[in-house]
């Protein structure tokens, strides 16, 4: 267990380096999940010994939220007070990666020549 998370750590921080290092407008974790995506398809036996370690992280995910959840428990004073701006940020940026998304998916289906689903022609 402590070799798996130490080789999750590992590809992680590499590419936190990679992104710092190079400038590169890639968050340094989204490097490190690609790294570590190549790691799983070239060898099983990282595979092996990093999946089981992976899925017990993410069985648990939920435990990573406590903290940010008390955060803004702790500080629901001040939330309160922008509650109104609060609101419209959520609802706007909800709607704008929705757009975004399907926007995307429209892109691509011209790219890739495909139709929507059912279509028959």
């Amino acid at each position: 267990m402590i070799q798996a998370l130490t080789l999750i750590l590992l590809c992680q921080l590499l590419g936190e380096t990679l992104a710092r290092m190079l400038g590169l407008p890639v968050p340094g974790p989204v490097l490190g999940m690609g790294l570590m995506l190549a790691l799983l398809a070239l060898s099983q036996r990282v595979a092996a010994l990093v999946v089981p370690v992976g899925e017990g992280i993410l069985r648990h995910l939920a435990l990573l939220f406590v903290p940010a959840g008390v955060g803004v428990v702790g500080h629901l004073d001040r939330l309160g007070a922008q509650a109104g701006w609060l609101m419209l940020a959520i609802v706007l940026s909800t709607f704008l990666a929705l757009l975004a998304g399907a926007l995307a998916f429209l892109a691509v289906a011209r790219l890739t020549g495909g139709g929507w689903y059912g279509d028959d022609d």
